[in-house]
Order: C-alpha cells, then sequence, then structure tokens
C-alpha cells in the first residue's frame, strides 16, 4: 500500500491529492445509497488529461485495478472499487472549456455538475436537454451510465447529445473519438461505445454535447386521478395524441405522501390514488393549445383534479418529485429500481407490481417516468431485521425483474448495472451477448484493470 502511495504522489507532484487507505472517506468506496461498499488502496484528485494518462500507465505497468469517480451520485454502486482499486477522481476538472454558438455544442470536463452546464448554456439562449434526477450529477457520470431522466420522452437521453469524447485508455493511450459533425457513417462508432460503459473500457475526460435551442416557455400541470388504470389509460392517451410532453411522471399516492412528508409541500388531491405530472414547452402558442388538450384527454379518462401549475407551484411540485428517491430512503432501507418495460407494457407492469405488493406483504412504492417505460421503484425494507430483509428482498427482486423480463423489459434503463445489478443482468442476457461485451472490453483494456467486476465485467 505505502509503495502505491509513493509511486502515486511522484506521478501528481502533489501529496496533498493522493490519500492513502485510511484516510479515504467513505464516499468513494461506496454507493450513494450507502448500501454497498468496496476497499481502495489509495485515492487520487487528478486535475488534468496527462496526470489521467500517467496514473494509467503506472496501473498498467503495477496491473493496478482502477475505478474512475466523478460526483458519487452513482445508485447502482457503478463507482464501488472491488479489488482494492486505486480510485481515480475526476471532480475537480471541471471546466466549461467552449461554448460554440454557430455548431450548438459545448465542450466541457467531466467534473462539470449537470446543473452548471444546463444554466450555462440557458444564458447563451441554448438548451442541453438530459435531466436526470440529480443535478448534483457530474456530467461524466451521465455519459458513463448513459443518464436518462425526466425529459427523456420527448428528448432522448444522454447517449443522442454526446458528439465527441477525449479518454484515455488503460494503457494511457489518449483518444479523440467523434466530432462536431452531426453525421457519421466512417467506420464503427466508438462513441456509443464508450457512452455506458460505467467506467470498464477508458477515464473520460473531455466530453463534446449538442445543444438546442431553449424554449420559448415550459408549462407543467398535475392530474390527480382516483383509480391508477385511469392513470395509465390517461398517459397511453397522451402518447398517441398530438401533443408531445416534455416530461410525464407518474407518482403513486403512497410515495406522494412520503415526499410531502419530506419537503413540507403539498402535492396534489389528497383522495388521488395517484398523479401524472406532465411538462409541454415549445412556442407560446404550440404549449397553450397543449394544455388544452391535455386537459380534454383528462377529463375523457375520469381526472378527479387538473391543476395547471403557476410557474412557483410548478417548481415546487417538481422539487417533491425530484426529491422521491431521498424520501423513501428517510422512512426506510429501501432498494431503488429502474427498470424499463415497452411503452404499452407499462400499466401491466403496474397492475403486476401492485398483486405482488399484495401476495407478498413488501412495500413497493412506484414513481418514475411513465412516457418511455421507466418505472422507478423503491422496495421498502420496513422493520424487518436484516436477516429478514436479505431473504425477502432476493425473493422480491427476482420476482420483479422476472415480471419485467417477461414483459419484453430490461433489468436497467438509466441507472447503469454497477455492482448492484450484475446478476440480474447475467441471469437474463443472451451469453454470447456477454461474450461479445466482454470480449469488447479485452480489446480497450487487456489487463481488465478498469473497473471489474463493475457491469458486465469480469472480476
Amino acid at each position: 500500500m505505502v509503495e502505491i502511495v509513493t509511486e502515486l504522489r511522484k506521478i501528481i507532484g502533489d501529496p496533498e491529492r493522493v490519500l492513502g487507505a485510511d484516510d479515504i472517506d467513505e464516499a468513494y468506496v461506496s454507493d450513494a445509497l450507502g448500501h454497498v461498499s468496496g476497499r481502495a488502496s489509495a485515492l487520487v484528485f487528478a486535475q488534468s488529461t496527462d496526470e489521467v494518462s500517467r496514473l494509467l500507465q503506472a496501473a498498467s505497468a503495477h496491473s493496478w485495478a482502477v475505478t474512475p469517480h466523478g460526483a458519487g451520485t452513482n445508485m447502482v454502486g457503478s463507482t464501488v472499487p472491488t479489488r482494492n482499486n486505486v480510485v481515480i477522481d475526476v471532480s475537480r476538472m471541471k471546466k466549461i472549456l467552449e461554448l460554440d454558438t454557430e455548431n450548438l455544442t459545448a465542450t466541457v470536463e467531466p467534473g462539470v455538475l449537470l446543473k452548471d452546464l444546463a444554466d450555462y448554456a440557458e444564458e447563451h439562449g441554448l438548451f442541453y436537454p438530459p435531466d436526470p434526477g440529480d443535478r448534483e450529477a457530474s456530467i461524466g457520470g451521465n455519459v458513463s451510465t448513459n443518464a436518462g431522466g425526466m425529459r427523456a420522452v420527448k428528448y432522448g437521453v444522454t447517449r443522442d447529445y454526446v458528439m465527441a469524447l477525449e479518454c484515455v485508455l488503460a494503457n494511457g493511450d489518449v483518444l479523440q473519438l467523434g466530432s462536431k459533425n452531426r453525421k457519421d457513417a466512417t467506420g464503427l462508432d466508438l462513441v456509443d461505445t464508450i457512452v455506458g460503459s460505467e467506467g470498464t473500457l477508458a477515464i473520460i475526460t473531455k466530453i463534446t454535447v449538442k445543444l438546442v435551442a431553449k424554449p420559448e416557455v415550459a408549462q407543467s400541470a398535475l392530474f390527480s386521478f382516483t383509480r391508477s388504470s385511469d392513470a395509465w389509460a390517461f398517459i397511453s392517451a397522451v402518447m398517441r395524441s398530438q401533443v408531445e410532453p416534455t416530461a410525464m411522471e407518474f407518482i403513486a399516492q403512497s410515495v406522494a405522501r412520503m415526499g410531502e412528508a419530506y419537503t413540507g409541500i403539498r402535492l396534489g388531491d389528497p383522495d388521488a390514488q395517484c398523479y401524472v405530472l406532465l411538462t409541454v414547452d415549445g412556442t407560446e402558442q404550440y404549449v397553450a393549445a397543449g394544455v388544452k388538450q391535455l386537459q380534454a384527454i383528462a377529463l375523457q379518462h375520469h381526472a378527479a383534479d387538473v391543476e395547471v401549475l403557476s410557474s412557483q407551484r410548478s417548481a415546487d411540485v417538481w422539487h417533491v418529485r425530484g426529491s422521491l428517491g431521498r424520501a423513501t430512503e428517510a422512512v426506510s432501507v429501501q432498494e431503488p429500481m429502474d427498470v424499463v418495460v415497452p411503452i404499452a407494457q407499462v400499466g401491466t407492469f403496474a397492475q403486476r407490481i401492485e398483486q405482488l405488493e399484495q401476495e407478498t406483504g413488501v412495500q413497493m412504492v412506484t414513481f418514475g417516468h411513465a412516457g418511455d417505460g421507466n418505472v422507478h421503484m423503491s422496495v421498502m425494507k420496513g422493520e424487518r431485521s436484516e436477516q429478514q430483509w436479505e431473504s425477502v428482498r432476493a425473493d422480491v427482486l427476482n420476482r420483479i425483474y422476472e415480471i419485467a423480463t417477461s414483459l419484453g423489459g430490461l433489468v436497467s434503463a438509466e441507472h447503469g448495472l454497477g455492482v448492484n445489478k450484475r446478476q440480474y443482468f447475467f441471469r437474463y442476457t443472451d451469453p454470447c451477448i456477454v461474450a461479445l461485451m466482454q470480449g469488447i472490453k479485452a480489446v480497450f483494456d487487456p489487463q481488465g484493470i478498469l473497473n471489474p467486476g463493475v457491469s458486465y465485467a469480469a472480476d
């Protein structure tokens, strides 16, 4: 251990930016909820591509396992070191390097926070659409997990906006991938290969993202329903309508009450069984017509209440929605899930989860991105002992993933696989596909030192 720290300090030249195992905060070796932990031999705060390159040259020479780390908001343990790794933190690489208003792109370092990029773009009349739930997440982490978020129903996910990457391979080689060109049929798309790879192929040191024009206006509305079946029928009707929602979120009553208690903000009709929170953006004329059409669709599907939200009320309601993960964790230890099913199967999936909740007695609160099939859930521990929880949790998770995959779904929509979901990925994925993924990793990282034991990567 001493030899590793000594070597790393020689490379960095600043002993304060290299910590030994005993000085590393738990946040650097666990997931965001502190449910899963690993162990690191050293933590290095890199500040440039050159430093990352030299660190990986040393790691390759000494066969050190390496874990990249950013803002640390990951929910599934993608940044948990599994082999007493060297953790390379890139959160101090946080410059916005360029805003190209002619080509509508921004080039940033991986430690730039989502909120800072979004605010900077909007100050210049532009818009970065991806909107994962945590605006304190770093862009590098968003790219590494192909983060989605609430606006994916209209705008897509992170992958749809990454145009170019600078990244460092396991041997220290620096690659420039992609460009500002809007079309590219020049060989395999290596940018797309890196996006979503959870730090297993390279460490990202620079990102060029596509921007769009800032919408003229945005309007949110909250729809309350006394029956969840009516809410899902409403969601389906909206998806078939001429209105293209920017975001469309389903919130069950049980998790809504937790969110209200956590934030002190009332959500909607207290007698409602569930809520649908919608936003429409665009020109004033389009938004006004869209909201009017949504109100009509809601009445056709027996909405108990429709509230077109003022600016402040909209901010409050969306704050409740953004706080639901933390709100559930404040009530009980919970297992966060982000399964995805085909849009047409979301209502069926939700009904089968309600049945499973009744059968098992395990509380499962449901919320999420109804417009793109990405259902977020919290499976709650409640008053169970650790031994009881481990047994019940394993059984319930197995059954949830079985339901999702039977409907054509997948085990992860936007959180990634990390260490938490590996077993389910291997269980429900064709072994030939797993072998192809691991073969690609072997080309990028022959020694297997980048994030071993994470996602699809071998231990």
